[in-house]
C-alpha cells in the first residue's frame, strides 16, 4: 500500500498548478482504500504482486474517486468524508473537469503499458455503474423498485467496481479466464454486501456513519430495508410511506416516522440476513483455496465490510 501510494500520487500529477493542487487535496482525504487492497490481495492469492497490479489498482482508485467527485456535483453535496467536496470549494465546472481528468489519466496509465485486458475489465465496470445510477434515477421517479430491481441497481452501481478490483487483481498476475471470472464473482458478492451495509446505516437510530439518518428517503432512494417494510405494510401504512417518500421527503418528522416504521417492521433484520448471505457466499468461494495469510486477510476484509461502523 505504501508503494501504491507513491504510484497513485505520481499518476495524478499535472503541469497545471490548479489541477495539481486539487489532486493533492483529493489524495489527502482518501477513504478506506478498500478497492486497491482487494486488487493486491487477490493478485497475491494467484501469484506475485507486480507493476500491472499497481497500475490496475491506481486506475480503479482514480475511477472510484472520479465517480465520487461527479456524484457530489449531481447531489449538490458540500461535504465528503468530513471534508469539503470539490464542487463546494471550486464549483461544479471544475469538479466535473477534474472527474474527467481522473478518468482519462487512469485509462492512459494502463494503455501506455499495453494492459488492454485491465482496461477492458474496468471499462465494463464503468458502463455498469453508469447504467445502475441511471436506472436508480428512473425508478426513483415512479418509486416502483422491488427487490429484484434493487439488486440489479446495486449490482451495477456498487458491486461492479468491487468485482472489477478482484478481476483485475487476478488478471494482473496472469490468472486464467476461469480464475478471473471466479474472482469477479467473489468481488460482486462482497460488493452487494457492502452496499446493503451502507443502506442499513440510513436506518440506524444512533448513526455512526456520519450519514444523516433518513438521507436515502430524502433523496427518494428505495433501499432494501424500506422495500421489505413496504412489502409487509397494510394498504394505509403503505400509502402514507409512499406519500412521504414522494411528496414529504423534506419533512423531518415524516421521514423520522418512516425510519421508525422500517425499524419496527423487521426491515433491518431482513436486510442484515440478506447481507450475511452475500458475505457467506463470498467466503464459500475462498474455501477452494489453500489456507494462507492472504486467504485469511481476504476473509477478514469480507467480515470488515459487514461489521464496519461507517
Amino acid at each position: 500500500m505504501e508503494e501504491f501510494e507513491k504510484i497513485f500520487r505520481k499518476a495524478l500529477s499535472s503541469k497545471v498548478a490548479m489541477l495539481d493542487h486539487i489532486t493533492h487535496y483529493l489524495v489527502r482525504r482518501k477513504g478506506k482504500q478498500l478497492r486497491p487492497l482487494l486488487v493486491f490481495l487477490v493478485a497475491k492469492l494467484h501469484g506475485e504482486i507486480n507493476g500491472t497490479s499497481h497500475r490496475g489498482a491506481a486506475f480503479i482508485e482514480m475511477i472510484h474517486t472520479a465517480t465520487l467527485v461527479h456524484d457530489d456535483v449531481v447531489d449538490d453535496a458540500n461535504m465528503r468524508r468530513g471534508f469539503f467536496s470539490l464542487n463546494a470549494l471550486w464549483k461544479n465546472k471544475i469538479a466535473v473537469l477534474v472527474g474527467d481528468y481522473l478518468l482519462a489519466k487512469g485509462q492512459l496509465l494502463v494503455i501506455d503499458n499495453g494492459e488492454y485486458e485491465i482496461l477492458g475489465l474496468v471499462s465494463e465496470a464503468v458502463r455498469q455503474m453508469s447504467e445502475g445510477e441511471l436506472l436508480q434515477i428512473e425508478k426513483a421517479r415512479r418509486l416502483d423498485v422491488d427487490e429484484t430491481v434493487y439488486y440489479q441497481i446495486i449490482e451495477q452501481k456498487t458491486a461492479s467496481l468491487i468485482a472489477s478490483c478482484c478481476a483485475v487483481g487476478a488478471a494482473s498476475v496472469g490468472a486464467s479466464k476461469d480464475q478471473i471470472d471466479q474472482m469477479r464473482k467473489f468481488g460482486s458478492l462482497l460488493g452487494m454486501a457492502f452496499q446493503i451495509k451502507d443502506d442499513l446505516f440510513d436506518y440506524q437510530v444512533v448513526n455512526k456513519s456520519g450519514k444523516p439518518s433518513g438521507i436515502d428517503i430524502k433523496e427518494q432512494k428505495m433501499t432494501l430495508p424500506l422495500i421489505y417494510a413496504l412489502s409487509k405494510a397494510n394498504r394505509s401504512d403503505k400509502k402514507r410511506i409512499i406519500s412521504t417518500v414522494k411528496n414529504h421527503h423534506d419533512n423531518p418528522k415524516r421521514v423520522a416516522e418512516v425510519v421508525g416504521y422500517v425499524n419496527s417492521s423487521g426491515g433491518i433484520e431482513y436486510a442484515e440476513k440478506v447481507m450475511y448471505s452475500y458475505r457467506d457466499a463470498a467466503l464459500e468461494i475462498l474455501k477452494g483455496f489453500e489456507d494462507s495469510e492472504v486467504k485469511e486477510s481476504l476473509k477478514k476484509l469480507a467480515n470488515y465490510i459487514i461489521e464496519r461502523s461507517k
